[in-house]
């Protein structure tokens, strides 16, 4: 066993799996961790096995009696295309292929966990999720920020919870690992496991996050309207402002999935504003070859550029640092630009981020968040802890929940970003 990837189990699996399959995964299985050769040397652990994870899927026999099974699911952080249909793809997972007929819906993230709010959990049945896929956001509503471990396991144990599913980003897993080792210190029976969740597509060793092809089609829509509008005034400019604090997957994907954005500005990639290489007068040379310009803006891109109004940035609930906002920043300098070289044109911003988070998932993305619900109601059966489901080199693996590390960037050297610059042609750099 990998112990850089090693899945804790609650106990040994002596409950026959009511499954009527044939396809069972075997815990001896493993998938490699890295698929290239010149990667192998550096990819072992400290007995020099190649590095791997285990497989995701049903275990021929299972850690917990069905009949006495009581599950809990809860959802975090920031809303995202996709929550509801994990909900339901766990819920109608557990009701019709385990026979578990007692689940839970906690309401407003962790806060539902500390009974001090009075916040009394919704009985999940199939009649109750089955439409719910239609809806944006999380019928289970969501919250940001941690509560106290020990009146959160408390809850649980007040409960008679046996699973706990945690629908969040990196956060949420950061909760979830102290909830597993809390409970493991009272060696209490409850597995938790994480179903990570980012728009951003920002979590390291994590293929794709759901939500995130919802996103990129809506914000396509968004980037086609700018072009629309700034081609029907005279020099006319799109800017549009888009989700993305620490990477701009977003953005770059959408620019690439249009073809309409001529500037694509990330955090990954600095710039300069002012002077002979800087945006501006980039933008100036494209005003006056083409006479109309679309810009696509990450809200993590250009912090440097704004003024700072305190030495100590200021964080949310979750600890996310406050952004500066780079649109209406953006928005600002190019018109001031202009103005003072006497050039007429006419900025139309847009900020779409909330509707596209808020909408429902589309075709590609509930496929993806009813295989992840799924697979964790298999993990959690077999009475596997600690760990989140995750797709992994086109396979749907298990990890710590350590793994769900945001900090994932575009690469400036990388075969995405030099396609962005061909689709869009910008400057390479635009530093002085």
């Amino acid at each position: 066993m990998n112990e850089h990837f090693a899945i804790a189990n609650l106990g040994a699996c002596q409950i026959d799996s009511p499954l009527n399959i044939s396809g069972f995964v075997s815990d001896d299985d493993r998938i490699l961790f890295n698929t290239r050769l010149s990667n192998y040397a550096q990819k072992q652990d400290s007995e020099g096995r190649l590095l791997s994870v285990e497989p995701a899927g049903p275990r021929k026999r299972i850690f917990f009696d069905p009949a006495q099974t009581k599950a809990a699911i809860v959802t975090c952080g920031g809303l995202c295309p996709g929550i509801n249909d994990v909900i339901r793809s766990v819920t109608m997972a557990l009701f019709y292929r385990y026979g578990v007929k007692n689940v839970l819906g906690l309401k407003y993230g962790l806060r539902g966990l500390n009974p001090a709010y009075g916040d009394d959990p919704i009985p999940l049945t199939p009649d109750y999720v089955k439409d719910i896929t239609h809806i944006g956001g999380s019928v289970l509503s969501s919250s940001r920020g941690p509560q106290d471990v020990s009146v959160m396991v408390d809850y649980l144990q007040r409960l008679k919870i046996n699973i706990l599913f945690c629908v969040g980003g990196d956060g949420t897993m950061r909760a979830a690992e102290k909830l597993t080792a809390e409970i493991h210190a009272r060696k209490a029976r409850i597995a938790v496991v994480g179903i990570p969740k980012t728009i951003d597509n920002d979590l390291n060793l994590i293929e794709k996050s759901f939500g995130f092809d919802t996103a990129i089609a809506k914000t396509v829509e968004a980037v086609g309207s700018a072009h629309v509008e700034a081609k029907g005034a005279f020099n006319g400019i799109g800017l549009v402002k888009i989700m993305g604090r620490l990477s701009g997957y977003i953005t770059a994907t959408a620019a690439l999935a249009q073809g309409d954005a001529n500037f694509v500005l990330i955090p990954e990639v600095a710039f300069d504003l002012e002077g002979e290489n800087g945006f501006l007068k980039a933008l100036e040379n494209r005003m006056r070859a083409s006479g109309h310009a679309v810009i696509l803006v990450a809200e993590g891109a250009g912090q440097e550029l704004m003024k700072q109004d305190d030495l100590v940035r200021k964080t949310d609930a979750s600890g996310n640092v406050r952004l500066h906002d780079i649109g209406l920043f953006l928005k600002n300098a190019v018109e001031n630009y202009f103005r003072e070289i006497k050039m007429e044109i006419n900025v139309k911003y847009i900020e779409p981020s909330y509707l596209i988070r808020s909408v429902p998932a589309n075709a590609s993305d509930s496929l993806y968040c009813s295989s992840l619900g799924q697979y964790s109601v298999h993990a959690a059966m077999a009475g596997k802890t600690g760990l989140l489901v995750a797709l992994r080199k086109d396979e749907y693996v298990h990890l710590p929940l350590s793994a769900a590390i945001s900090g994932r960037q575009i690469d400036p050297q990388g075969n995405l970003w030099f396609r962005v610059l061909e689709s869009t042609g910008q400057p390479a750099e635009m530093k002085n």
